[in-house]
């Protein structure tokens, strides 16, 4: 997969590459952020159209979202958005999402620093750039996709513009998925008080059930394929929901570091990511997942004192061995891997020894669960932690015997969810 980084001038204008003097392109445009199910169909349908006209199956991916830059442009009297801020919602940073696209065929990912000026443009002027520059002759859309200045460019627009100028067709995909749900609008991350996996709060609600709770609390309607569901699950500790719209788990990845090292005294030792994450954290609780190797931090980039993919004081960054460029990830991340364990995952400030400790920081650490019951030397290490359910709250203990007894627990809840 040839993977080509753009960023546009102060004018928002792009130096769009010509991919082949003959050979034509069948292009999707999008975030893709969390790259769920719906995402997956249309980039798929990318690939399908690509390889019957043997056209470049082409994705146009805008990062940072935009979401973000417009919020922060809002709220900072029109700025662009720092080349350094982080996306702390982000579902997936591209890496992850490169990843997937390259499983799924894509040939070329034109990847855009989104900004304000870039974002001014007409969606026609972005779309004369496509079929004159990267030769697009087909595009295709999720169902509720718009683009451009405004999101002037929706799909009744577009297929109004295709037909009329006849030098590209529009495709349309159904990414909805199963209809619709309810978020409400003030949803902040809260996490269960009970053990086990928590439900829809609205499963099994009559209409009038659940008009009565969507005015409680004024309830949207969202697509249920859709990044902010998937935020919003993963926020309420329904990991099985949101796992279900991205068809797979979901995960962070990131860099361990040195902790307290409490755990190996209990018995328990931990690998802590650093505070710098590629990917949605889930609210606080204990989760049963799989902890994956990708291996030393420096074969990506990392100094091993870093706290993340993407922490600050990198040397060339840019020139960095991105995860997706090598296929040996995909191999460690398989089902069969030797370097992918069941885990006991925590995610919160530890309880129990808070105040002890005077320590508050949310963190995340997971408790590799091997054959051997051997511990597991990940510093510097890049690793994946991927959620397979929620297990328990945290809580705070009396002792550390009840811990121990709590960590035995969730071993063997992990070892059958994970089975």
């Amino acid at each position: 997969m040839d993977i080509k980084t753009l960023t546009p001038d102060d004018n928002g204008q792009v130096d769009w590459p010509a991919l082949s003097p003959d050979r034509k392109a069948v292009v999707t445009v999008g975030v893709f952020d969390g790259m769920h199910q719906g995402h997956c169909a249309v980039i798929g349908k990318v690939v399908e159209l690509a390889r019957q006209t043997d056209s470049f199956a082409v994705v146009v991916l805008f990062d940072p979202r935009p979401g973000l830059v417009h919020r922060y442009a809002a709220e900072h009297d029109g700025a662009e958005l720092p080349a350094d801020a982080v996306d702390v919602e982000a579902l997936t940073g591209t890496d992850q999402r490169l990843r997937i696209m390259r499983d799924l065929g894509v040939d070329v990912v034109l990847q855009v620093r989104y900004s304000l000026a870039f974002a001014a443009k007409s969606y026609r002027f972005f779309l004369g750039q496509m079929v004159g520059r990267v030769g697009m002759r087909t595009l295709v859309l999720g169902a509720d996709a718009a683009m451009g200045n405004n999101r002037e460019g929706t799909i009744k627009a577009i297929d109004t513009l295709a037909q009329a100028t006849g030098v590209f067709e529009l495709v349309v995909v159904d990414d909805r998925g199963p209809g619709e749900v309810r978020i409400p609008a003030d949803a902040r991350p809260e996490a269960p008080t009970e053990p086990g996996e928590p439900q829809d709060p609205t499963s099994g609600m009559t209409k009038a059930q659940l008009r009565a709770w969507s005015k409680r609390h004024q309830g949207r309607r969202t697509r249920a394929w859709s990044s902010t569901n998937v935020r919003y699950l993963l926020g309420h500790g329904r990991i099985k929901d949101a796992n279900a719209i991205l068809g797979r788990p979901h995960a962070v990845e990131g860099v361990v570091v040195h902790g307290e090292e409490r755990g190996r005294t209990l018995g328990f030792p931990t690998a802590n990511l650093g505070e710098r994450l590629d990917g949605y954290l889930p609210v606080d609780g204990v989760y049963a997942g799989w902890l994956v190797d990708l291996g030393p931090g420096e074969s990506f980039g990392l100094a091993s004192d870093q706290a993340g993919p993407d922490a600050a004081g990198a040397e060339e960054p840019a020139a960095k061995l991105h995860p997706y460029d090598d296929r040996g990830v995909s191999a460690r991340c398989a089902a069969d891997s030797p370097y992918r364990w069941p885990a006991a995952i925590s995610i919160g400030t530890k309880p129990t020894f808070s105040e002890q400790t005077g320590l508050h920081e949310r963190v995340a650490e997971a408790y590799a669960i091997t054959e051997d019951g051997s511990w597991l030397d990940l510093y510097g290490h890049l690793v994946r932690v991927e959620f397979a359910g929620f297990l328990h709250p945290m809580v705070r203990y009396d002792g550390v015997d009840q811990l121990i007894d709590a960590l035995n627990s969730y071993v063997d809840q992990t070892r059958r969810l994970t089975a």
